[in-house]
């Protein structure tokens, strides 16, 4: 995995994490300005899926292959869900709930890495 990526990765989400947090503290909706946050996240997150992608195929395995993939797609969806339901929440709950979710993928991204880097059994 490229480390310098996923900490790109990781701190624009934290970013994002932060920005939303105290949107939600101040009582205000989720707005255009946050959509266009998640975008940029999931474009980073898109870049990632390809690296990896290309990894895969070009370099060695990870330990657990299937889990691997399954936890980049699970990165790959998170951002867009938490956008559909933080856009149909119009209180202050949206943004917490993008929050939240920007909190989750740097711990998806630690198991990625974990998961690359686990001796082959």
């Amino acid at each position: 995995m490229v480390d310098l990526w996923t900490t790109v990765v990781q701190l624009a989400s934290l970013a994002l994490a932060v920005w939303c947090g105290i949107s939600a503290f101040r009582g205000q909706p989720m707005l255009v300005p946050h959509l266009v946050g998640i975008a940029v996240l999931e474009v980073l997150l898109l870049v990632q899926l390809v690296l990896s992608i290309v990894l895969l195929v070009r370099g060695p395995q990870p330990s657990d292959t299937v889990t691997f993939v399954s936890y980049l797609v699970t990165l790959v969806l998170v951002p867009p869900a938490c956008a559909v339901w933080g856009f149909m929440e119009r209180s202050k709950w949206g943004p917490a709930v993008i929050a939240f979710a920007c909190l989750v993928l740097p711990v998806l991204m630690v198991r990625l890495e974990q998961i690359w880097n686990a001796p082959v059994a």
